[in-house]
């Protein structure tokens, strides 16, 4: 599932166990009368591993199924007009202008910002001077075209963990990226509304289809 999070309180899922859990909550819905689901979430480790889960929901049962990942750097076109980072510090991801927001914003007790800095990512060193690299996702550009897809660990790419530059976060930030992606979320779910998809009965039963 690309980077695991070991730390303490942390849980961590195989790809196949995540993928079977993804699968079985959706089955479990359709059985229960469902005809459209929405995955909402905001890491992109999880979005890597799961298109084929969703394929097969999809194919399975002909109900409508998507993964929404709610808008970080790499999608700005949402909420680029609260951020300010120029394109030389964005997109950041962990611990960068958004994330240190949003954290701030939720809960302003846990904020240390004598500990912020700003860094960036690279390729893996292994690979040398011909590789570099844009963001977290696992793309690594060569000869200036973003188009190679390497597994790798997150410290493989990122020395201090930051991604981004969270020295231009604030509390407020936060508090407007919450309102406006929380309304982006709210107008999809309304817009999903509309779809005419309906589960055939016979589509519903949830059984082993390992």
């Amino acid at each position: 599932m690309g980077e695991q999070h070991k730390g303490t309180g942390t849980l961590t899922f195989s790809g196949n166990t995540y993928r079977a859990v993804v699968y079985d909550l959706a089955m479990s819905m359709i059985y229960h009368g469902f005809n459209k689901i929405i995955f909402v979430t905001h890491h992109g480790s999880n979005s890597k591993v799961i298109d084929d889960v969703l394929r097969r929901l999809r194919y399975e049962t002909g109900c409508f199924v998507c993964w929404y990942k709610t808008p970080t750097e790499r999608a700005y076109s949402l909420v680029g007009d609260i951020f300010e980072g120029p394109p030389e510090e964005t997109p950041g991801w962990h611990a960068g202008e958004v994330e240190t927001s949003t954290a701030w914003a939720y809960n302003p007790d846990a904020m240390d910002m004598s500990k912020a800095k700003q860094d960036r990512t690279h390729a893996p060193r292994w690979m040398g001077d011909a590789f570099s690299k844009h963001d977290g996702s696992g793309m690594v550009t060569f000869m200036g075209a973003e188009n190679i897809w390497v597994p790798m660990e997150h410290h493989e790419y990122s020395d201090t963990a930051t991604i981004g530059n969270p020295l231009r976060a604030s509390k407020e930030k936060g508090e407007k990226y919450f309102v406006k992606a929380g309304q982006a979320l709210a107008n999809f779910i309304e817009e999903v509304k509309k779809f005419d998809i309906v589960v055939p009965e016979e589509k519903r039963a949830f059984t082993n289809r390992a």
